[in-house]
């Protein structure tokens, strides 16, 4: 489900309130953790925070226009998902946090390649995400994608 809300605060009016919360918190722990430099917005139906085009003018490879994205949060019809692009792109660090996850969380990581899905708003682990926010730069995202980029 992609929003048409052109500003966070609008994405998330636009939620039932069971999701509202969770999400609102989700975006205070965003802001609260990850580090200077990620720029907060909308992108691709969602609240993103990218690398804005005064850091990286390329932007992003498949747009140049539209800038680095990094993470991404989305209320789904069915779970709250949060798109972490370093964690696709790092292996320790998608190491680190999938052997993080359960000392955390009971229920089974709901995982894809950068997407970490929850079904139920009482079971998502904010102060493991706290962390996983805080554990890649500015510097570091634009590094390692620019490694991968020249594969």
């Amino acid at each position: 489900m992609q929003s048409t809300a052109t500003t966070p605060d609008a994405y998330l009016d636009t939620l039932p309130d069971d999701r509202k919360s969770a999400m609102t918190k989700l975006r205070q722990i965003i802001k609260a953790n990850l580090p200077e430099g990620f720029q907060e917005g909308m992108g691709y139906g969602m609240m993103g925070y990218s690398v804005p085009h005064t850091t990286y003018p390329n932007g992003y490879h498949c747009d140049p226009k539209q800038p680095l994205p990094f993470l991404g949060l989305a209320s789904q019809k069915n779970f709250i998902a949060v798109y972490h692009m370093g964690i696709y792109a790092d292996k320790d660090l998608y190491d680190w946090f999938v052997s993080e996850y359960p000392k955390h969380v009971k229920t089974k990581l709901d995982m894809g390649k950068s997407c970490i899905r929850f079904k139920k708003m009482d079971t998502i682990p904010y102060d493991l995400l706290a962390e996983l926010f805080t554990k890649m730069t500015v510097e570091d995202w634009i590094l390692r994608y620019e490694t991968m980029l020249k594969r």
